[in-house]
């Protein structure tokens, strides 16, 4: 069985970017995020202890995106490393990194990164 477990639009005020001014004022960021768990024991059991807790997997992404970082790829690395070393039932993970509103003399609504990344391929 595939199963997935989605957190979608969360959102949060952090200080990514290579202008100094990002780093020093912050933007909007918004991440989506799809991960390949096995939910057979969760669902045969209705036990949080065998489910992935997606409270904490949100403390997580929340705590990652608290330390500044130049591009949104490292620090969508940095994401999915952490998931993955602190929640090892996670297999696949899909996340996008938006950012809002980015600093580019242009009239667009968010540039981001995406990314798929399955368990076995991440480097410590």
């Amino acid at each position: 069985m595939n199963s997935w477990i989605t957190l979608k639009d969360l959102r949060f005020h952090a200080h990514h970017g290579v202008l100094e001014h990002e780093r020093l004022c912050g933007n909007t960021f918004v991440v989506q995020l799809r991960m390949a768990v096995d939910i057979t024991c969760a669902a045969q059991t209705d036990d949080i202890n065998e489910a992935l807790n997606y409270s904490e997997v949100f403390e997580a992404v929340k705590a990652e995106m608290a330390i500044p970082s130049r591009l949104l790829e490292h620090a969508a690395m940095r994401i999915v490393r952490r998931l993955f070393k602190e929640f090892p039932q996670i297999r696949t993970i899909q996340l996008k990194l938006e950012k809002l509103n980015p600093p580019m003399n242009a009239d667009i609504r968010s540039a981001a990164i995406e990314v798929e990344v399955d368990a076995e391929d991440v480097m410590p």
